[in-house]
């Protein structure tokens, strides 16, 4: 069969990629694994974040920032599409802080941060405990401060990827779950993907498969060096309201159901997404640290997930020199550039000038140059 694009990973980041093609086509295939998949999109925190991303990278705050600026005319389009809301809340965002000397290095960091946007600008607050115990009363103790900035918030990944699937239906997209890709082939402009016993030809082809870009994007001469790391949550039962819904806290949130998340473990063990005791242990202490109201919450769910990881932690997005029409996608934050996956990066996908804050993006800054004999 035949199509104008095809998209392989059928994910947040393919997912959004493949309805920004709708913009352009109606004749969009994604071709998604499935539950055999690692599947980092259902595992995902929620956060629309902005504060701490790209420290050295501007032009990485810049598409993030973008990305959050994006976000809620996104959200609306989507539920006028699909009908289902995506619960997106820009709330405005703070990272609690439990020594002088975390505040010391995140004041530092928010000065860097200030430092590098330059003209861009970066707004943010270094709050003391008393400004935020009047913005969140629940919090405990042993937190003396906090840095706030304007631009972050929170989406549902869940009702977000619904309501994408369901939008890109809408617009004649078809969606095909259970097809892992069996093999990729590039000739004379046309590529042939074998997936699930089945062949499909298209002009212009997309790979956003997560974990699996690397292996796939690497039959069509593109470099994605992408690698797991496990993070743990917590999910506890449904409790009456311990955080304020005017901000978003980094690794402890309220979803609108009333249980509280917790997650914010960053492990390096390769391609065992278990949950773990010890880790979620110790999340479980800093969450009551920071809100001791959770110490007597009772915990109806863990689960573990792995995100999809380049080696300085930023996206990469590649178009393949062998085979012209071929691209990877691959990124980490895949709710925080959701919007701007749709509404820019498939521009560019789909035939428009490359996003300025992505030139910088490429797997070419991974090389390291050799040193002169």
């Amino acid at each position: 069969m035949n199509y104008d694009a095809i998209v392989i990973g059928g994910g947040l980041v393919g997912s959004a990629i493949a309805h920004g093609l709708t913009r352009h086509t109606r004749s969009v295939l994604v071709l998604d694994q499935g539950d055999r998949a690692f599947r980092a999109t259902r595992g995902n925190f929620g956060l629309v974040w902005v504060q701490s991303k790209g420290d050295g990278a501007p032009h990485y705050v810049t598409w993030t920032r973008r990305s959050a600026d994006l976000w809620a005319d996104f959200s609306a389009a989507l539920k006028d599409d699909s009908g289902v809301d995506t619960h997106h809340r820009r709330t405005t965002g703070i990272h609690l802080l439990v020594s002088e000397q975390e505040v010391k290095d995140r004041t530092a960091l928010m000065e860097r941060l200030k430092r590098q946007s330059g003209n861009e600008g970066y707004k943010y607050r270094m709050l003391d405990r008393a400004e935020l115990k009047d913005l969140l009363p629940s919090v405990g103790p042993d937190v003396v401060g906090a840095s706030w900035t304007p631009y972050d918030g929170v989406a549902n990944p869940l009702y977000t990827i619904r309501a994408v699937h369901a939008s890109l239906a809408k617009r004649g997209a078809v969606y095909r779950p259970a097809m892992t890709v069996e093999s990729l082939a590039h000739r004379d402009g046309t590529f042939t993907v074998k997936a699930g016993g089945e062949t499909f030809q298209t002009p212009k082809l997309v790979i956003a498969a997560g974990l699996g870009t690397k292996a796939l994007a690497a039959q069509l001469g593109m470099r994605v060096p992408v690698e797991p790391q496990r993070g743990q949550v917590l999910v506890t039962e449904r409790l009456a309201p311990i955080l304020s819904d005017r901000v978003t806290v980094t690794n402890v949130r309220q979803t609108v159901e009333g249980s509280v998340m917790i997650g914010d473990s960053q492990e390096d063990v390769g391609f065992d997404n278990r949950t773990t005791v010890p880790v979620l242990a110790e999340m479980a202490a800093r969450a009551i640290q920071r809100f001791p109201a959770l110490a007597n919450a009772q915990i109806v769910r863990t689960w573990a997930a792995l995100r999809v990881m380049s080696a300085d932690g930023l996206p990469i997005y590649v178009q393949s020199r062998e085979a012209p029409g071929a691209f990877a996608a691959t990124c980490h934050s895949g709710v925080t550039l959701a919007a701007v996956h749709s509404r820019v990066l498939a521009d560019w996908i789909a035939g428009g000038p490359r996003p300025e804050e992505t030139l910088k993006l490429v797997p070419e800054r991974f090389d390291v140059p050799q040193a002169a004999e």
